[in-house]
């Protein structure tokens, strides 16, 4: 029996990178030894267990091949006859095909990688491991997540890996990926440092519009270039997408209001073209329907929402009355729920300055709208009740008090 290490904890310190959670594969073991050894099994599809001691996962090696059933319709194989490097084929990249020799002690020792991923690391190419990666569709999602992250460190997808994701969209197979996989690659990627190339990356595969057609859809469609410069409409979004990454590394929340907070200019007559009057409005419908589709937790749905929405009233902050802010804020359910405030300052901010040549102008909108949201919840219900309001009553005056607070902390008109 051989212990190795494979998967992101051998690339990610090859890259520089601090690694996560560590993988492991054991070579020539059968699921009784593994229990035997005091291992505990956790793999409904295949044979997974669980370190005793340090509780993590070590996967028995195995082989896969499509059938349309089983594991993703896979048939798994776990003999201990499966050899390291037939473990290492099914992988979906090279750069995920390393492994690292366990020694008995636990320390690491030699890599092993059969398939070239260090070569490919060093030449910064994600290249896909052979041609069993068409049994899969989801590895194109997988491709663009990858990039998402490993884009910044200059890597390019290989022109034959493109290719093969090119025919797998033309084949109609991602329609065929649930909404939960679909979602899952989704949030990861826009919670990496380069959301735009995961964007980039299925566009050019001709994919984005198979798992996300209401994006796909902004790309060609042009803005007015005094306030895009970068006009193409695609194009903004993906600024818009690295720029909230850039103000709030790691939230997918923020991340995914900041994808989808332009969808309603796909739906601009084209009479109209570039402007986009209304757009805020006319994104809502397809916002939902995508948000149906891939069933999207709440939160990300509520905050999508509000930015969809709101985001030219919070660019024009300046010029809104304290009523207006005030009424604003209640949609948003600002009130009770505070940090989706700030969240939507955030989004807006990536939003107006995820534009060519702007990158770095100031926003004091964001922190405006925060302020003025601090200012109407310091206003206590309780004292304006004890005036001897009820009912529709007491709301009406809360409202009034609280629009009072606004204007006197931002100057604004009542």
């Amino acid at each position: 029996m051989q212990v190795y290490l494979v998967g992101g904890a051998v690339r990610d310190p090859l890259l520089g990178v601090e690694p996560g959670d560590r993988d492991f594969v054991v070579v020539g073991a059968t699921p009784q030894q593994m229990l035997d050894a005091g291992y505990k099994p956790v793999g409904r599809d295949f044979p997974v267990f669980l370190h005793p001691v340090t509780g993590e996962e070590y996967a028995l090696a195995r082989t896969e091949r499509k059938s349309g059933r089983g594991y993703r319709g896979f048939v798994v194989d776990a003999d201990p006859s499966v050899t390291l490097e037939e473990d290492l084929q099914r992988r979906d990249f090279t750069v995920n095909a390393i492994a690292r020799i366990v020694r008995e002690d636990g320390a690491a020792g030699d890599i092993v990688d059969p398939l070239g991923g260090v070569r490919d690391l060093e030449a910064r190419v994600l290249r896909h491991v052979g041609p069993a990666f068409v049994e899969d569709p989801l590895r194109v999602l997988r491709a663009a997540r990858f990039m998402a992250r490993l884009a910044p460190m200059g890597f390019t997808v290989a022109p034959e890996t493109m290719a093969l994701m090119r025919t797998m969209a033309d084949s109609g197979e991602l329609a065929e990926l649930t909404p939960e996989r679909v979602w899952q690659e989704l949030r990861r990627s826009v919670a990496s440092a380069a959301p735009s190339a995961f964007l980039r990356t299925l566009h050019d595969a001709g994919a984005l519009g198979a798992v996300l057609p209401e994006v796909e859809a902004l790309y060609g469609v042009p803005q007015r270039a005094e306030y895009h410069p970068e006009v193409d409409t695609g194009v903004h979004v993906e600024m818009v997408c690295d720029m909230a990454a850039r103000l709030a590394p790691g939230d997918d929340v923020i991340g995914f209001a900041a994808l989808v907070h332009d969808l309603g200019k796909a739906c601009t007559p084209a009479d109209v073209l570039p402007k986009h009057i209304g757009h805020e409005q006319a994104g809502l419908a397809p916002l939902r329907a995508l948000c149906d589709r891939l069933k999207v937790p709440t939160a990300h749905r509520q905050l999508a929402v509000a930015v969809c929405r709101e985001h030219l009233n919070v660019h024009r902050f300046d010029d809104l009355r304290a009523s207006t802010v005030h009424d604003l804020l209640q949609r948003c359910d600002g009130f009770r729920q505070p940090a989706r405030i700030a969240q939507l300052a955030l989004a807006c901010e990536a939003d107006k300055r995820g534009r060519l040549g702007l990158e770095d102008v100031p926003y004091p909108q964001g922190a405006a709208l925060v302020a003025a949201l601090d200012a109407a919840r310091a206003v206590r219900a309780d004292a304006v009740a004890a005036e001897g309001l009820q009912g529709p009553a007491l709301g009406e005056a809360l409202r009034r008090a609280r629009i009072q607070a606004i204007a006197r902390a931002t100057g604004k008109r009542p």
